[in-house]
């Protein structure tokens, strides 16, 4: 595969993105026919306009005349009428692909593991599934089968020339060469600037997409007019590319429309002459004055055509290198984990983002079914890591990890994450309604189930005076609720799948006391006959779990209970001094 500043004669490429035409096959077939009619009509209006000339003006014959015209008017609505059928099949043609297209690498993306999200700015996924889609289109609408057709009708066009007089089609021809030239430099250098204008609207599409994502974090910062400035430079960059563009086809249009002439010019030039000698007639120097203009109108929109195609080519050559980025966990076994009990066992696990910074060190630990261990240690200790290596969403460098007395690597993931509900410290909700964060579109959640789990997890309480009940627009990433609201929802989008496992990560660090009690007590119904993993900020929220495991820089230093690691005096009785001197300060 060439890279993306290469010829556009990337058949490869060409080859998969005409993958997706397959399933309309009969479109396809109709646009090639469609396209050969119209690269056969094309020169015949010169043809009858000479004979018409010749014979039937030239003749006195107003009888031929008539018939004539009506022939050619009939001949131009067949013309007229076949171009729309043309450009209305191209396009539909190219809809369906991209449709397709798209389905197929959104439905690849989600499959990505979360390391290439951590990597990857969210703007670049975005703009590959829907701006850089609809340039494959113009592929199809006013690219390959387009220039097929133009390059059909232009040897039509010089094969017919050629019959009626030679000398004549080299002189028209004769400007040809300087045109061939121009349409070159002009291909090349438009596509140089094409790629930078889809790197600048990446660019944009980023920046925009995170700004906007993170605007309370820039007003609270009073970012507000330095983030302006930093658009302004992209927008200018993206202006740039675009006003290359421009200034290129304000120099080639031109340069196509003085050599047309030159040819108009020299076959007016030479053809009177033959005119008036009796060797040509005046309805072929009209019909060659014809020919020119249908030659040089496709060689001009070739040159636009060709780079249509190549930005199609750019823009598939983007998109199929995240289609080439692996999707999904492909080491993993066929075992179903729908009936686990929720036995957790890590044996020996090390676990490094990059290379051997390593982040877990030989961390072992067993999580018997029922039982509720909490992880504890400074930020930056690993905690989050482990929850992260349970549900797969990281693969471990060395050691097992256990589920059941079964390497997790023997599980179906999917089946696996179904049975693991995670209630992180920062609760994403979607801009939607209570019920559908909850439910997250399971048809299987009925809404006796969605009541129950709003009792039993105390979210009733806020969600009983909401007017729409379940219904309740939740705004942009839950911007409409309390922290503490965003955090009972969560816990009721676990409670409704009924886990084997439970994993909450620091779910009461960010809120009020009084949220702190609800939370308290929804912790208290899941965690109940589970398996439950706690990452725990406040060491009072933890003091009834069956085993504690204090981490520091990757590694475990205490394993107790509560009243064990106090009695012990050391790691977890440091961290327990120092946040119960900091609730002592609140209070003086």
């Amino acid at each position: 595969m060439s890279n993306i500043t290469g010829k556009v004669y990337d058949f490869p490429i060409l080859t998969r993105v005409f993958a997706f035409v397959k399933p309309y096959t009969s479109i396809f077939r109709i646009t090639v026919v469609l396209t050969l009619l119209l690269a056969i009509l094309g020169p015949i209006r010169p043809w009858l306009t000479q004979i018409t000339l010749d014979t039937f003006i030239g003749g006195n014959d107003p009888s031929g005349l008539l018939n004539m015209t009506l022939l050619m008017v009939i001949m131009l609505l067949i013309q007229s009428l076949l171009q729309f059928f043309h450009n209305h099949q191209t396009n539909l043609l190219g809809q369906n692909v991209v449709r397709d297209m798209r389905v197929k690498l959104h439905s690849h993306i989600l499959g990505f593991p979360i390391p290439y999200f951590d990597k990857t700015p969210i703007g670049t996924p975005v703009t590959r599934t829907i701006s850089d889609m609809e340039t494959i289109a113009d592929i199809f609408s006013d690219g390959l089968i387009i220039i097929i057709g133009d390059i059909l009708q232009l040897a039509a066009i010089i094969t017919y020339m050629f019959y009626i007089n030679w000398q004549l089609t080299l002189i028209s021809l004769s400007t040809v060469p300087l045109l061939l030239i121009a349409t070159n430099v002009f291909k090349n250098n438009i596509k140089r600037t094409f790629n930078d204008v889809r790197t600048q609207v990446a660019a944009l599409n980023v920046f925009v997409q995170e700004h906007l994502t993170g605007m309370r974090m820039v007003q609270v910062f009073n970012r507000e007019e330095k983030e302006l400035e930093s658009f302004k430079e992209i927008n200018d960059k993206h202006r740039e590319a675009n006003v290359k563009s421009v200034w290129y086809y304000s120099i080639f249009f031109p340069v196509v429309e003085i050599l047309s002439a030159i040819s108009v010019g020299l076959i007016v030039w030479w053809g009177a002459g033959d005119v008036i000698q009796g060797i040509a007639s005046f309805g072929m120097l009209v019909a060659f004055i014809m020919y020119i203009n249908l030659l040089f109108r496709p060689i001009r929109e070739l040159a636009d055509k060709f780079n249509t195609l190549q930005m199609g080519m750019v823009s598939s050559e983007r998109i199929f290198k995240v289609f080439d980025t692996p999707s999904g966990i492909t080491d993993q076994g066929n075992l179903d984990a729908t009936n686990i009990k929720g036995d957790v066992e890590f044996k020996n696990v090390w676990f490094a983002y990059n290379d051997e910074e390593w982040v877990l060190k030989n961390i072992s630990f067993t999580a018997k079914a029922g039982e509720t261990i909490a992880f504890v240690g400074a930020t930056g200790s690993g905690k989050t890591t482990i929850i992260n290596l349970i549900n797969r969403f990281y693969e471990i460098t060395k050691g097992e990890i256990l589920i059941d007395g079964i390497n997790i690597k023997e599980y179906r993931v999917d089946t696996l994450r179904q049975k693991i509900a995670v209630v992180l410290q920062d609760v994403f909700l979607f801009s939607d309604n209570i019920k559908n964060n909850v439910t997250l579109g399971n048809p299987d959640i009925s809404d006796h189930m969605l009541q129950d789990a709003a009792e039993m997890t105390g979210a009733w309480n806020f969600i009983k005076p909401l007017p729409a009940l379940f219904n309740h627009q939740v705004g942009e990433r839950g911007a409409l609720l309390s922290m503490g609201q965003r955090q009972l929802i969560a816990f009721m989008r676990a409670y409704v799948v009924q886990p084997a496992i439970l994993i909450l990560d620091e779910a009461t660090s960010s809120i009020d006391s009084e949220s702190e009690a609800l939370i308290t007590k929804a912790t208290g119904v899941l965690t109940h006959n589970r398996t439950s993993i706690v990452i725990a900020h406040r060491l009072a929220t933890i003091q009834n779990a069956t085993k504690i495991i204090v981490l520091d820089h990757g590694e475990i230093k205490e394993v107790g209970s509560h009243q064990e690691l106090i009695k012990k005096g050391e790691w977890y009785y440091q961290l327990y001094k120092i946040q119960f001197k900091e609730k002592s300060d609140v209070l003086l």
